[in-house]
């Protein structure tokens, strides 16, 4: 059957699918939505066939063909994973050509509650690819579910080469850290580039191990629908020219956009070996060194921040500045450095740097200047994220009088699960099972099961981005529960003289 996706109509307007009469509104649709499309009407109105996998959702409803587009834009989804990271981006094409990349998975398992809600992964489905930015559970446990699951393939999995091993302590699990003999500079050596390192590290370890992250690539390892598990740095990576970008995704790739790799940065020694500097700490370390991505489609980026902190800020700003010392604050050189640095970091879109933490630069926010800002956070945990000071920051140092700030925890109000109502309800059908029931409303009962146990985490707290390289929106679904009034969103694009502004 043809399909076709909605589109971004100008000035604003939204979008509706409509009931039979084509006057009645039945529910409102966002830019890119996936439209199957029954047949094609003479007056200009397309029938689609709404939810077809759905036996209690799927129904036909009308769009005016004007309001479609054949080709669907880019998309990144924010998945709100509670305390944690976790994105899915998907690329414009179909077929053979799509990339579904998953950039960590959060803790739980509200990840793979979205993934199976979208791709239906419970019957089946192979992503391109996994990218644990690095080993801090609320980034990379949520895999583990998807990594156990043999339904469920990845072609590559990516991590940032700092492997937590399955022993004690903190430093003993990465590598302990050895200064180089003529800089006195500490670095980490023991880096697992490539399955076989993983393999090593891991393959031995019992799938019930107490350390989690053994636990997960003991899953990786495990999974034959799993390709190949490997580092992705500034060296480990498809080197173009002297840029690191994501494999398959360089500009030899030919996508029409592509996915740089900023971090972490590996410094050779002497004998040529692969190092990761230490950063600080044990945590500001592996934190430090998260990778570090920046998508570029036509005239935006989008930077994935992961989660960087003050020590790792400066050291890349350093670092691609070709400066040996951070300037001091107030200085021509430091103000110079900035400059220096946003033709490397520059974005419009960020996905802030550790759940909204204080602990980022001011530098480093000037280098990115993005008009708009994503935070990753969640409500059961102590870090008192977003902090209050660091949104302050971001609506000075972001671009334009008024940089938008989004976040999974606050644009999700809602508790996290539904409602008692839903539960009555549930406990009375199933009452009148016992005096018999017909098989459809055997149906209707489990998908309200279902819906059930769906949280409002994974439905309302999503920031959805979409952009098709000359406009982008970021959204987020609105809880009155409406299907009239479902979305909210900005739109951006550049004016004639190359400034990002509100669409």
């Amino acid at each position: 059957m043809a399909h076709c996706f909605v589109g971004l109509p100008a000035g604003g307007k939204k979008t509706y699918l409509y009931e039979a009469d084509r006057v009645k509104k039945a529910r409102q649709v966002l830019w890119g939505d996936h439209l199957q499309i029954k047949r094609k009407l003479a007056d200009g109105w397309l029938e689609i066939d709404w939810a077809p996998k759905s036996p209690t959702k799927r129904q036909t409803l009308y769009i005016p063909q004007v309001d479609t587009i054949a080709q669907r834009p880019l998309e990144i989804i924010f998945v709100d994973v509670g305390q944690g990271d976790g994105a899915v981006l998907i690329s414009p094409e179909r077929g053979a050509k799509e990339r579904i990349t998953v950039i960590d998975a959060g803790e739980g398992q509200n990840m793979r509650a979205f993934l199976s809600a979208r791709f239906q992964t419970y019957r089946g489905f192979s992503f391109s690819a996994a990218v644990l930015t690095h080993p801090d559970s609320d980034h990379y446990f949520g895999f583990l579910s998807l990594f156990a699951d043999h339904r469920i393939g990845f072609e590559t999995v990516y991590h940032n080469g700092l492997v937590e091993r399955p022993v004690s302590g903190t430093w003993a699990k990465i590598g302990t850290p050895h200064p180089d003999p003529a800089t006195g500079v500490a670095y980490v050596h023991d880096l697992a580039v490539d399955r076989q390192a993983i393999e090593a590290a891991f393959a031995g370890v019992a799938p019930n191990t107490r350390f989690q992250f053994p636990r997960v690539m003991k899953a990786a390892l495990d999974n034959p629908k799993i390709k190949d598990v490997r580092m992705l740095s500034t060296a480990h990576a498809q080197v173009e020219d002297g840029v690191a970008w994501m494999p398959g995704f360089a500009p030899s790739d030919e996508r029409g956009y592509t996915i740089r790799v900023l971090g972490p940065v590996v410094e050779e020694s002497d004998d040529g070996m692969p190092r990761l500097r230490r950063l600080g700490s044990f945590g500001e370390t592996k934190n430090g060194h998260s990778v570090l991505l920046k998508l570029n489609y036509g005239d935006f980026n989008v930077l994935f921040g992961g989660d960087l902190n003050e020590p790792a800020e400066e050291f890349l700003l350093q670092h691609y500045t070709g400066r040996d010392a951070f300037p001091k604050k107030g200085t021509p050189d430091h103000d110079q450095m900035i400059e220096d640095a946003k033709p490397a970091f520059g974005a419009e879109i960020m996905k802030s740097c550790h759940h909204g933490s204080e602990k980022v630069t001011d530098a480093f926010l000037a280098a990115v200047n993005p008009a708009a800002f994503v935070i990753s956070s969640g409500d059961a945990e102590g870090h008192v994220h977003p902090r209050p000071d660091l949104l302050g920051r971001l609506g000075a140092f972001g671009r334009g009088g008024a940089p938008v700030i989004l976040s999974t925890e606050l644009q999700r109000s809602s508790r996290a699960m539904e409602d008692k109502k839903v539960v009555d309800k549930l406990l009375a059908d199933i009452d009148k099972l016992a005096a018999g029931a017909t098989q459809a409303k055997l149906d209707k009962i489990k998908e309200d099961v279902r819906q059930l146990a769906r949280s409002n985490v994974e439905v309302y707290g999503a920031v959805y981005l979409k952009t098709d390289g000359k406009r982008l929106i970021t959204a987020f679904k609105i809880e009155l529960g409406s299907e009239l009034k479902k979305w909210f969103y900005f739109r951006y694009a550049l004016n004639e003289d190359g400034e990002l502004i509100r669409d």
